[in-house]
């Protein structure tokens, strides 16, 4: 089964992830898969618009586990990083749909997007400190810009889950619909805006951003370097064995 999901319509590229039997953890082939569409669809005339999204009741766990504790991202030449970039740099309007969890790299990732709607079923998460680690993907950056430095300080300091009409208050997204609507809306969205002169959006989406572009690439270069670094320390250690053997951590001493 493909883990990423690639249909055009409309002028529009949905990626939909599609591992839903593992909570839609997101894998480094997952990273190069969505990487390689990203980078063809900045090429594509005939792409106007993405929608990146899970299903209606799920978004992403974020980093596959298994995975990140056998093989960590060991430098920013790796699939995950790849994608942040291509992320970061997309020139076209890009559009998240978020139902359920959308846990770590799955909210980060959302603020590089133009427009974000969820369901009111979406439960978001930044738990890294809870982890023994540091934030990732230019988060550092972007969230404070996005929701102001106290509600970002609150939501990386505490690493709580925080809901749907919690986003919308401090901004992180646009809109809260039923999830049985979601999909759709976020569809109905994109084709509007596909329907638009090209050149005006690439612009507008350009003039939004002016100026951060190297700012976010220094952010999630640098956060790359202290997320391995905490990767290896004790407090990290403590809470992935905590996580594996489902009991809380003890971070006394650390």
């Amino acid at each position: 089964m493909n883990p990423i999901l690639s249909l055009r319509e409309h002028s529009v590229l949905t990626l939909t992830l599609n591992r839903v039997d593992k909570k839609n953890a997101l894998t480094q082939e997952m990273y190069s898969l969505l990487h390689r569409e990203l980078q063809q669809a900045a090429q594509d005339d005939a792409v106007r618009v993405v929608v990146l999204q899970g299903q209606q009741d799920l978004f992403s766990s974020g980093n596959d586990v298994s995975e990140f504790l056998q093989r960590p991202p060991g430098g920013l030449d790796t699939p995950v990083f790849d994608f942040l970039r291509s992320l970061a740099d997309f020139p076209k309007p890009l559009i998240a749909a978020v139902g359920g969890p959308a846990v770590g790299i799955g909210t980060t990732m959302l603020l590089h997007c133009d427009l974000v709607y969820c369901g009111d079923n979406a439960l978001f998460s930044l738990p890294f400190v809870n982890l023994g680690l540091s934030p990732e993907a230019g988060s550092s950056l972007l969230l404070p810009l996005r929701v102001g430095p106290a509600a970002a300080s609150e939501l990386l300091l505490f690493g709580e889950p925080f809901s749907a009409d919690e986003a919308l208050a401090v901004g992180l997204v646009n809109r809260v619909l039923p999830p049985e609507q979601l999909l759709d809306y976020a569809q109905a969205q994109a084709r509007r805006l596909a329907a638009k002169p090209s050149a005006s959006l690439v612009l507008t989406k350009q003039l939004l951003r002016k100026g951060q572009r190297e700012a976010v690439h220094a952010a999630i270069a640098d956060e790359a370097w202290q997320f391995a670094r905490m990767l290896q320390g004790p407090a990290a250690k403590e809470a992935f064995r905590a996580f594996l053997d489902k009991r809380k951590p003890d971070f006394s001493g650390l």
